[in-house]
């Protein structure tokens, strides 16, 4: 779980939105990003460029921070303030796991 928390961090750090104080940003940011693309799926905006990615496969809407993710229909599809689309078959390879309850 501690995984999961550090590359959130990474991700706010790296788009600016978590300060880090006493730390050379520029150099931290680029070693926070290869951390984070390191064990996540590959992330699109939008969903249609999600699907563009894995024609065959089912998009969902992931959230980060907690790797859960979420279909289309549910609850917090599009909708969690830390998210974005990927492709169900590589979130699953990834750690990532459907929400339990449907929403």
């Amino acid at each position: 779980m501690f995984q999961r928390f550090a590359m959130a961090a990474a991700l706010l750090i790296c788009a600016g939105l978590l300060p880090v104080q006493g730390v050379d940003a520029t150099t931290h940011s680029s070693q926070a990003t290869v951390v984070a693309q390191a064990s996540l799926p590959p992330l699109f905006d939008t969903e249609s460029a999600a699907q563009a990615h894995c024609p065959k496969d089912v998009v969902v809407w992931l959230n980060i921070p907690s790797g859960i993710y979420h279909y289309k229909g549910e609850r917090w599809y599009g909708l969690t303030k830390h998210g974005a689309y990927a492709c169900e078959k590589e979130a699953i390879r990834a750690g990532d796991r459907a929400s339990e309850n449907g929403q």
